[in-house]
């Protein structure tokens, strides 16, 4: 324990200089309920959140091993799953790929326009846009149009008391301009992370365990590009250049960096429990970025008589985290720490009798907020093989909630157990 406390405060310490975002797994359970996850924990999100949560695994709604902890739906083994998620604003990208197009025929026209009368460009074109005014609100509305973008992908193995993963969380954020005379598109920000973590968990009482792991990470990132509608059909050479930029050193092995994550958990009553995890507590620098920890603790409470463990079982959560807490760069408002949320998970068709061994179909809905924006989701699984969630959950790009908000709706397929 004491050892436990003498890595909070150096974590403590050492995020003064520690200002970078560490490489961040989308668990879209956790992201639907407002990210508020790291004293629920019950399958292998523990692998993410707080590793302690892997000694729930096979115990929750198993009275004869943990007769304490009430009414969970529980797996027979484990969870051992592939997911494949993304998210964009895909219409937004329809029609700015037809704007841009537009664009460029009305460019390329006044400049051969001009090249054939041997006069300047800027005069073809402004005549033609005043023949045009439609495209002037197109124009108008190039002013730094984002078009962010995110993927992930995840291989996840989780037992009582061990869980390993490996995933990669990649994002670009493209932005349209309108300019002083031309319009042009940027890539402000190019990344993919790429992560491989374990973890072990013991329980020292049936209410009281502890968890730690290791994980190693690998950043590539790519530096700003501009290109302005003439040569708008020169991006397929850009992206190629980019993409030999982000790869030529992909398995540079100096690059990666190594971190522990580590987290307790405690059932204080059998409706209730509280937990808490130190994670991304990196050795190295990433990319030539400092990674600052993340110290989050919150609690969760599960009401025993809203809860079933029969084959149409059903479990209802809520949980409250105060999350990210050795980071200052919001810490003049605390509530920006803040998230809570719920989820309600109810079995429709199962084979009743077999302590929810057995469920054909299960529906999870969830809500929440997230730093004070509001999250959602839905998750649907059948036969316990296939699953197809929803989620949506807004992220501050500002210095306080509320002042440059960018939303994320992603969607997820999972295989597996």
């Amino acid at each position: 324990m004491k050892r436990l406390f003498a890595v909070l405060a150096l974590a403590g310490v050492a995020t003064l200089s520690f200002a970078a975002k560490a490489p961040t797994h989308h668990s879209l359970r956790a992201e639907s309920m407002g990210n508020a996850h790291v004293a629920v924990v019950d399958d292998k999100e523990a692998i993410y959140y707080n590793y302690a949560g892997l000694s729930q695994i096979n115990r929750l709604g198993n009275f004869e091993k943990r007769p304490e902890q009430g009414y969970y739906p529980r797996n027979l083994i484990g969870d051992m799953r592939l997911n494949l998620g993304g998210a964009g604003p895909f219409e937004k990208y329809f029609s700015t790929y037809n704007d841009v197009t537009k664009l460029q025929k009305l460019y390329q026209r006044a400049r051969d326009v001009a090249n054939a009368l041997g006069v300047g460009s800027t005069n073809i074109l402004l005549d033609s846009l005043s023949a045009h005014p439609e495209l002037l609100n197109t124009l108008n509305s190039y002013d730094h149009k984002t078009l962010d973008m995110k993927i992930k992908m995840d291989a996840e193995m989780a037992f009582h008391g061990f869980g390993g993963a490996l995933w990669v969380d990649g994002s670009i954020a493209p932005y349209l301009d309108g300019g002083l005379i031309l319009p042009y598109m940027a890539v402000d920000t190019f990344y993919v992370d790429a992560v491989a973590q374990a973890g072990v968990a013991y329980g020292f009482t049936d209410n009281f365990s502890v968890g730690i792991g290791g994980k190693i990470a690998k950043r590539q990132k790519v530096d700003m590009m501009t290109m302005d509608v003439l040569n708008y059909s020169t991006l397929q050479d850009t992206l190629e250049d980019r993409y030999h930029d982000a790869t030529d050193k992909l398995f540079d092995f100096k690059s990666i960096s190594v971190g522990m994550d580590i987290g307790m958990l405690y059932q204080l009553t059998r409706e209730f429990r509280v937990g808490i995890s130190l994670r991304d507590v990196y050795f190295k620098e990433l990319a030539g970025d400092r990674i600052r920890p993340n110290l989050t603790a919150g609690f969760n409470y599960s009401p025993r008589f809203f809860n079933k463990n029969t084959g149409y079982g059903r479990k209802l959560n809520f949980a409250c985290d105060f999350e990210d807490a050795l980071s200052n760069e919001r810490n003049y408002k605390a509530l920006s720490h803040l998230n809570f949320g719920m989820e309600v998970e109810q079995n429709i068709l199962a084979w009743p009798g077999y302590n929810n061994e057995i469920r054909a179909l299960a529906l999870r809905l969830a809500g929440g907020f997230r730093g004070g924006y509001p999250s959602a989701g839905i998750g649907l699984e059948v036969l316990r093989f296939f699953t197809f969630e929803l989620a949506t959950w807004a992220e501050e790009m500002g210095y306080y909630t509320g002042q440059d908000e960018q939303r994320v709706y992603m969607a997820q397929i999972s295989l597996g157990f």
